[in-house]
C-alpha cells in the first residue's frame, strides 16, 4: 500500500479493511463470534492496537488465527505493519474506567537452518533437496503436524474403533505392518485429520528424527508439483517425496480429475510402498467412490486397510465434550453437556464449536459460571441450524433404508432396477432439500454428471404425476426427512 494511503488511515478504517479480508477467509459464524466484538483503539507508526474482551480471547486469536492476522496486517499496513492487543481486564459501565493490558502480536519466528515445511519451502540457491547429497539424509524436516492432534485427545467409540486401533498399530511399527496404506474416510468434521496427524505425532515421539515424517494436503501436493514442473524441478520433487519415511496425504479426493498429479503420485506411491515406507491417506469417501481417479490408484489405495469414521453415538459425543471442556480448564455442568450432546449429532466439529461459543460468550460477558438457561440461549441458533440442515449423505441413508439396500449401492455403477429407482429418488430429494448444485449432487452419487441428475429428477416428477404408489412413497420419505430436520 502506498505511503499516501497509509497516512490517511485511521484505526477504524484500517481495522475495517482488515475485517473485509478476514470475512473472505473464515465462516460467517466464526467472524461473528471472534472478530465482530473487537474494537480498534489506535493506529500509530504502523502499529494497529485492537481491544479484545479477555486474555482467553487474545490467546485464542493468537493460537488459531495468527497467520491470517499477520498476512492481513501486512496487506493493509504494509510489510512493516504490526498488531498489538489491548486486553480488557476489568469491566466498567464507563468506558474511560476500563483497565486493559497491552500485548504485542507474537513475532514471526525466523526460519531454522535446513528446516522446511514441504518441498516448495527449500531455500533457493542452497541445497534444494536434502536427500540428493549423501551425508545429510537425516536433515530435519518440519512435518507440518499440529501438536494438539494426539491419540490422547482422540476419543474412542464404536464409530471409530477400527480406524483408531489400526492407527495405533501403525504408529508403533510404521511401514512394517499389514495396514499399508491406511485409508481413513468419513464425512466432514468426524476427525480424519486429527487421527491421521495423531499417527505422525506418535511416530515423531517414538522415533524422533530417525524417520522423515510429512503431513501434506492433496492441494499442497498438487500445487507443489505444478510449480516443480514450471521451474524444471520435477525430478527433485520426485526424489524429495520418495525419501519420506511416513507420508500422510489429507483429502485425497481432490486428486479427482488431475491426471498428471495422479500419475506422479502413482509412481511415488509405488516407490514408497516397495521400500517399506508407511503411507496414510484420508478422504471424504471410500476409495471406490472417488470419481475421476485412475483404477490403478484406486487398486493401490485398497492394498492395506480402509477404515471409515462414522457419526459419533451419544456416549462418544458426551465424552468428546467432557474432554474439550477439560482441555480449556473449565467445569461444565452435566446437564449442559447432555443438552449439547443430544442436539449436535452430525459431527465432532459442531460439538467443539458449541463449547467454544459458550466459552467465548461467557468470556465476553464476564460470566463466571455457565448455566443451562444460558447455554440454551447462546446455542439456540446453532441448534436450529444443526437440526434444519440435511445432507445428501443423510438423504441417501433415508432412501436406502426405505428400500432395504446398502447405501453404497446408489453410488455404484449398477443398472439393477431397484437401485436405479432408489438413486433417482435420492437425487430428486437431494435437489429438493439441499442447496447443492446439480454437479455436486452428481459427484455424491459416484461421480455422475449433472445431466444424469436432471434425467433422474425428470423421471421422478413424471412418476409422481402418474403413479399413486410413487406419490405415497415420496410423501413418506419427505416426512422422514422433515422430522429429522425439526
Amino acid at each position: 500500500m502506498e505511503a499516501l494511503t497509509l497516512n490517511t488511515l485511521t484505526a477504524d478504517s484500517a481495522w475495517n479493511e482488515c475485517l473485509e479480508i478476514i470475512q473472505d477467509n473464515i465462516s460467517y459464524q466464526k467472524y461473528k463470534s471472534w472478530f465482530e466484538p473487537i474494537k480498534p483503539i489506535k493506529l500509530e507508526e504502523g502499529t494497529l492496537t485492537i481491544q479484545v474482551p479477555s486474555q482467553f480471547w487474545y490467546e485464542w486469536l493468537e493460537e488459531h488465527y495468527y497467520n491470517m492476522l499477520r498476512s492481513t496486517i501486512a496487506k493493509v499496513l504494509g510489510k512493516e505493519g504490526k498488531l498489538e492487543y489491548s486486553v480488557l481486564v476489568e469491566k466498567s459501565d464507563r468506558l474511560e474506567d476500563n483497565r486493559s493490558i497491552r500485548l504485542p502480536q507474537r513475532p514471526m519466528a525466523p526460519p531454522k537452518p535446513q528446516e522446511m515445511n514441504t518441498f516448495a519451502d527449500y531455500y533457493p540457491g542452497k541445497i534444494e533437496n536434502p536427500f540428493v547429497i549423501p551425508g545429510i539424509r537425516k536433515t530435519n524436516i518440519d512435518s507440518n503436524l499440529n501438536s494438539n492432534y494426539v491419540f490422547e485427545r482422540f476419543i474412542e467409540g464404536d464409530c471409530n474403533r477400527l480406524a483408531r486401533s489400526a492407527a495405533m498399530a501403525i504408529a508403533e511399527n510404521p511401514g512394517k505392518n499389514s495396514f499399508n496404506p491406511l485409508f481413513v474416510y468419513g464425512g466432514t468434521g468426524l476427525g480424519k485429520t486429527h487421527l491421521v496427524q495423531s499417527i505422525g505425532n506418535k511416530i515423531k515421539q517414538e522415533f524422533g528424527d530417525e524417520l522423515a515424517v510429512l503431513y501434506v494436503s492433496s492441494e499442497t501436493f498438487t500445487n507443489e508439483f505444478v510449480q516443480a514442473i514450471r521451474n524444471n524441478r520435477a525430478s527433485e520433487f520426485t526424489t524429495f517425496y520418495r525419501n519420506i519415511d511416513v507420508l500422510m496425504v489429507d483429502d485425497i479426493q481432490f486428486f479427482s480429475g488431475k491426471e498428471k498429479t495422479q500419475e506422479e503420485f502413482f509412481h511415488i506411491f509405488n516407490a514408497l510402498h516397495q521400500d517399506g515406507k508407511q503411507i496414510i491417506l484420508s478422504s471424504d469417501r471410500a476409495p471406490k467412490d472417488i470419481p475421476d481417479i485412475e483404477d490403478r490408484l484406486i487398486s493401490r489405495f485398497s492394498w492395506g486397510l480402509s477404515a471409515d469414521l462414522q457419526i459419533p453415538e451419544y456416549e462418544t459425543r458426551y465424552a468428546i465434550l467432557e474432554r474439550k471442556a477439560n482441555d480449556n480448564g473449565i467445569n461444565i455442568d452435566a446437564n449442559i453437556l447432555e443438552f449439547i450432546a443430544h442436539n449436535f449429532k452430525s459431527n465432532v466439529r459442531d460439538l467443539e464449536g458449541a463449547i467454544i461459543k459458550l466459552l467465548a460468550t461467557a468470556s465476553l460477558k464476564h460470566v463466571d459460571e455457565i448455566d443451562l438457561a444460558m447455554a440454551k440461549s447462546v446455542l439456540k441458533d446453532m441448534v436450529k441450524s444443526s437440526h434444519s440442515q440435511v445432507s445428501i449423505e443423510s438423504i441417501q441413508n433415508f432412501v436406502c433404508e426405505y428400500f432395504g439396500i446398502d447405501t453404497n449401492k446408489v453410488r455404484e455403477k449398477t443398472r439393477k432396477q431397484e437401485i436405479v429407482e432408489a438413486r433417482q429418488i435420492a437425487m430428486y430429494l437431494s435437489k429438493k432439500f439441499t442447496k447443492s448444485s446439480l454437479k455436486t449432487i452428481g459427484l455424491q452419487f459416484g461421480g455422475r454428471d449433472h445431466s444424469t441428475v436432471i434425467h433422474a429428477i425428470s423421471t421422478v416428477e413424471g412418476r409422481l404425476s402418474t403413479s399413486p404408489k410413487h406419490k405415497r412413497m415420496l410423501r413418506e420419505l419427505e416426512q422422514k426427512i422433515e422430522v429429522a430436520t425439526l
